[in-house]
């Protein structure tokens, strides 16, 4: 059996697939988790029981975020320069300029008092070079969606591309400029999603239509996943690179099953609102990192897990306070100035960003 050509996937898109919601949920609860329970035993100086929960989620984590997030891209790419600059590269932009100014907004007093006014306006400025804290991923995203363009007009065999791209995560490239390294560490996944979306689309089909080989192939991966993690061998050259494919259909298959259930629906809303999170979870973090160890009620475990819980919500509770009040939409969704051109605008006017 041959693989599809990417150019199959270009039938009408549903306004919302509830399993890429599933899917997309997942991703942005363990990026949280991540950043939350790691920021929080680094404060403490001791691990907590979470820790586990999070090197769990290590091989998998961000490929599956970038695996999903290339579904779609067959969809857009015989779209004109323009419109397709305007969706996939100043849409990302934005977002990551505005909350680039609003997070060094926020942290800016206390770089000024350690650095001067100086080397912090100056960082500001570097982090239109190099992606600044947790909005690497937006920045990136931007990237990724140039260069597969580029290679689809220039007519690049995608198995050639997919066979770098693998050798580039294979190299394990440390040259300490961040978007190298991570565009040689993630690119792969992001290509794999869009030159395999019919395979995953078809793998999700089978979860819900034999439900006990999808559950026992979850079994067996979460095993030797675990295996992988508990021994360090997750890291090694190759392995990383089959464990984080093996991750994304792992959660394909969690993702199917969880929406053909009709269980956890609020996972799914955050799913199709991850961007949302991703943006402004560092503030509420922040807050719960230094409010609630004060309390000294807690184990540093239970402090991880109401600090995630703060920094996912904080988020939907902005998103629902803009929604009511009709003011801050600029935080979630692009104003008019901000689009290449008009009929773009308009046609996105009154979407919020998901």
């Amino acid at each position: 059996m041959t693989t599809d050509t990417p150019s199959d996937m270009r039938s009408a898109r549903p306004p919302r697939i509830d399993w890429i919601d599933h899917a997309r949920g997942i991703c942005i609860v363990l990026v949280v988790m991540m950043h939350s329970v790691l920021g929080m035993e680094f404060a403490a100086g001791e691990a907590g029981w979470m820790h586990p929960v999070v090197l769990f989620a290590t091989p998998f984590r961000m490929p599956d975020f970038f695996l999903i997030s290339g579904l779609f891209v067959a969809n857009v790419l015989d779209r004109d320069w323009r419109l397709y600059l305007d969706r996939k590269v100043v849409h990302f932009l934005y977002f990551y300029i505005l909350w680039l100014t609003i997070q060094f907004a926020v942290k800016a007093p206390g770089m000024i008092a350690s650095e001067g006014v100086g080397a912090t306006v100056g960082e500001y400025f570097f982090a239109f070079v190099q992606p600044f804290g947790t909005l690497w991923f937006v920045y990136l995203l931007a990237i990724f969606f140039v260069v597969t363009k580029i290679l689809h007009d220039l007519k690049i065999p995608w198995q050639l591309t997919l066979g770098v791209a693998a050798l580039l995560q294979i190299t394990s490239i440390e040259t300490g400029v961040y978007i190298v390294d991570y565009f040689a560490e993630r690119y792969v996944f992001f290509f794999a999603g869009y030159i395999f979306a019919p395979r995953l689309f078809s793998l999700a089909a089978f979860a819900t239509e034999r439900r006990a080989a999808a559950l026992s192939a979850i079994v067996i991966w979460a095993c030797l996943n675990a295996a992988s993690v508990a021994t360090g061998i997750y890291q090694l050259p190759g392995l990383s690179l089959a464990l984080g494919a093996a991750g994304g259909v792992a959660v394909v298959l969690i993702s199917s099953l969880l929406a053909s259930s009709g269980r956890l629906a609020g996972l799914r809303w955050m799913g199709a609102h991850s961007i949302v999170i991703y943006l402004a979870f560092f503030f509420p973090m922040a807050v719960a990192r230094i409010l609630l160890p004060k309390l000294g009620l807690f184990d540093t475990g239970t402090l991880s897990l109401l600090v995630t819980i703060a920094a996912v919500t904080g988020p939907l509770i902005l998103y629902f306070a803009v929604k009511r009040t009709g003011y801050g939409w600029f935080l979630f969704r692009r104003l008019a100035w901000a689009h290449v051109t008009r009929q773009v605008a308009h046609k996105e006017a009154g979407a919020a960003a998901e």
